[in-house]
């Protein structure tokens, strides 16, 4: 499986020069790649999924920290890597006609490859530290994504907001994990014990962690102003990844790690509490919003919402209706961004005040649409029928039952009602057609997504058989004990069935008193952008801003003596003060020759030589004696590669100064005493606390262990007898291509300013 997984990063490598090669065929091959993946994963699943049995594999990646490429395929992984797989697919062949004269196409599909590896990844993961890696990537890649058309401010913005908000977020998640590595010993999450955690003392602080990585991720509020944000992404990128895959990941991550951290208080309040104030806030605004996109990722950040709130509650019915609440709304808003993207692509707009009867000339798109719709609205025979009686059904029973609970959820399904009514009758049946003239219904790629999707509701709500024990088997992982599931269309005259007919008739009265007051609807949804948690998120934005420029302009002064004593102060600062505490120390007796007498001198010499001279190349000839006296040190101790290294460096800098140095006017005045006389003290300051330094290390005794291992590996594994270049060339052979690199990037800059000096004639 993880090899599976690993194919659909290379086919991102090779996607751009496969569109290349083929042109609009590749979307329908690329096509195949995730669908291979799901269909690997549904050959490996085993035999008693259903009651919580997992596949298992792991690749060694980091052995001495005991983390492995592992991968778990249960019931809940396979949900979400159903709904990755089988809508990225249809997704590839949707955007070969959506984007299809776009001249970066190629590069698209590797982005969306991109995605959908690391989406894949993240919902096979059991290594926590391998899931927050694809984590991150989904973010990369969403972020790549959403700025798709860089050349829009907009766009740049949206995608800059969704990658601090969610990898802020993200951040913070790793540090809850990493405390359950530290708490369980494990890195594995099937390997955690949910006891172990809860009772430790680490317990709130890992939970708050964690859920601050999933609510930024999901859009909870107040982080929910990033995903209407990204509907600046092309419509492909909205309908796969902000409706039906990525703001999932942090519901799965819910679902996941509910036997780890579910079923207490504390886990209650927190994610029911913020579940239900997003599902109704969500639902709100979508209400408020004209432009398709925009409405359809409200409505996105309420069903989020309803999802927490159902993984809060965390009991078997809860479970049971989130996952197949998960699979229907996967399918219908699917299904009406990629009809909404339809809708813009052949007419120019997405305003639902313009979009009117449009039915008789795009019949395949319209039923999709209504069909999707109804299944928005929780009407039967579709698969949202069976989900939103699920969802009633958890929420009305003890002990989740609150009259807080159950008056937000009648509430926002109310609403979603009316989302779905505006979404669906508008455009294609509200009177006659306001928009530009259109006489064909859409092409065959552009209608086969969404006709795909609400078929698939339509076929599981009548026959919910054809799920099998899949919705079974994925509560039975989220609640980490058997949850079997049986879906049936009709439950007879039941209360939940009253109240589900209930909520319909009130959507459809508020759909009819609010089509009356569509501008005062449009007026509060300005407001409340205004004056929201997007508000405060661009104050500190701009904020940030504002302070990194005052901060540059007080550090970026342009003048090198201010960058010089910045560097100084804070190495005297840094180096000095645990000095000056492990005073006095015994200084070992030194036995001083002539040869470094003479070359102390030499160096003492130069030095007042350069601080004195008012010629500039006399200041660069001083400071090249000093380089090569201690290029000479360096022989007299016998560290010839060293020296050799001394000697190369000095003469590109003598070269180099001299050059750049020449053309430079003469000194017009030397300096007053105010200002270098501050840059002496620093100077004497930081020339004793190297001496200090250099004195104390004289005094150190290191163990012979390292040494004696040095001398006996280097000769029997690097047939080295030099034992600093063994050290060099073997031990340390990622920092000597290091030094080597700057070498040569100095060579190249000495060879590009000679050149250029040739070619004027100087």
């Amino acid at each position: 499986m993880l090899w599976a997984v690993l194919s659909v990063f290379v086919g991102a490598l090779l996607a751009p020069a496969l569109h290349r090669g083929l042109g609009r065929p590749a979307g329908w091959l690329l096509a195949a790649l995730p669908l291979g993946v799901l269909v690997l994963a549904m050959q490996l699943v085993p035999r008693r999924f259903a009651e919580g049995e997992a596949h298992h594999a792991s690749v060694p990646w980091i052995p001495s920290l005991g983390v492995e490429l592992a991968v778990r395929l249960d019931g809940l992984s396979l949900v979400f890597l159903g709904l990755i797989c089988g809508i990225g697919a249809l997704i590839f062949v949707y955007a070969s006609e959506y984007l299809r004269s776009h001249p970066r196409l190629g590069r698209f599909y590797a982005y969306l490859l991109l995605f959908t590896g690391s989406m894949a990844g993240l919902v096979l993961a059991d290594d926590v530290i391998f899931l927050f890696v694809c984590w991150e990537l989904t973010s990369v890649s969403s972020y790549l994504l959403i700025g798709w058309d860089h050349e829009r401010p907009e766009a740049r913005k949206a995608a800059l907001t969704a990658l601090l908000v969610t990898g802020g977020g993200g951040l913070a998640m790793l540090a809850g994990l990493v405390l359950l590595v530290v708490v369980t010993g494990e890195t594995q999450m099937s390997r955690f014990s949910g006891d172990v955690v809860r009772e430790s003392p680490l317990y709130l602080p890992i939970l708050l962690l964690v859920l601050a990585g999933a609510f930024t991720k999901s859009a909870q509020v107040p982080f929910h102003f990033w995903l209407p944000r990204a509907m600046e992404a092309p419509t492909p990128v909205s309908a796969y990844l902000h409706s039906a895959t990525m703001v999932k990941a942090g519901v799965y991550l819910l679902a996941r790690l509910h036997p780890t951290l579910g079923a207490t208080r504390e886990w209650y309040l927190v994610v029911t509490g913020f579940g239900a104030a997003t599902m109704v806030a969500g639902a709100a605004l979508a209400v408020t919003q004209k432009d398709l996109k925009r409405i359809l990722a409200y409505s996105t950040v309420s069903v989020l919402g309803l999802l927490t709130m159902l993984l809060g509650i965390g009991t078997r019915e809860a479970a049971s209706a989130a996952v197949v609440y998960l699979v229907a709304h996967s399918l219908y808003k699917g299904a009406l961004f990629m009809t909404a993207g339809t809708l813009d692509h052949e007419t120019g707009t997405r305003d639902v005040t313009r979009l009117r009867g449009l039915a008789r000339r795009m019949p395949i798109t319209a039923t999709a649409a209504v069909l999707a719709a109804i299944s928005s609205a929780g009407a039967p025979p579709l698969l949202g029928f069976l989900s939103k009686e699920l969802f009633y059904e958890a929420v009305l029973a003890p002990p989740s039952m609150t009259a807080v609970l159950a008056g937000a959820a009648v509430l926002s399904s109310a609403l979603l009602v009316v989302v779905s009514l505006i979404v669906a009758h508008r455009p294609f049946f509200g009177g006659s057609p306001a928009a530009p003239t259109l006489s064909h219904e859409a092409p065959l790629s552009l209608w086969l997504g969404p006709a795909t999707l609400a078929a698939a509701s339509l076929v599981f709500g009548v026959a919910p058989r054809f799920l099998g024990d899949l919705p079974g088997a994925a509560a039975t992982a989220i609640l980490g004990r058997p949850a079997p599931l049986e879906l049936h269309l009709w439950h007879g005259l039941t209360p939940v069935l009253g109240l589900s007919v209930a909520t319909l008739l009130v959507g459809l009265g508020l759909f009819r008193v609010l089509s009356g007051r569509e501008g005062r609807l449009l007026d509060a949804g300005t407001r409340l952008g205004a004056w929201g948690p997007a508000r405060v998120y661009d104050a500190a934005f701009a904020g940030l801003l504002r302070f990194a420029e005052w901060l540059t302009r007080r550090i970026q002064t342009g003048h090198l003596r201010h960058y010089l004593l910045v560097t100084v102060v804070t190495t005297v600062v840094l180096v000095g003060t645990p000095l000056l505490r492990s005073l006095p120390f015994t200084i070992p007796s030194l036995t001083v020759e002539l040869p470094e007498l003479v070359l102390a001198g030499v160096i003492l010499a130069s030095a007042a030589m350069a601080t004195r001279t008012q010629s500039r190349l006399a200041v660069v000839a001083a400071l090249g004696a000093i380089g090569i006296c201690v290029m000479l040190v360096y022989v007299i101790f016998s560290a010839l590669d060293l020296a050799l290294t001394q000697i190369m460096v000095e003469v590109l800098t003598v070269v180099i100064f001299v050059l750049a140095l020449h053309h430079l006017p003469r000194f017009v005045s030397r300096s007053p005493a105010r200002v270098w006389l501050p840059d002496a003290i620093v100077s004497v300051i930081f020339g004793a606390t190297v001496t200090l330094l250099i004195l104390m290390s004289s005094t150190l005794s290191p163990e012979p262990i390292l040494s004696q291992f040095f001398v006996e590996k280097g000769y029997a594994e690097a047939h080295g007898r030099d034992i600093v270049n063994v050290i060099l060339v073997d031990f340390r052979a990622m920092d000597t291509l290091g030094e080597s690199t700057v070498l040569c990037v100095a060579g190249i800059g000495v060879y590009a300013l000679l050149a250029t000096r040739t070619r004027k004639g100087d």
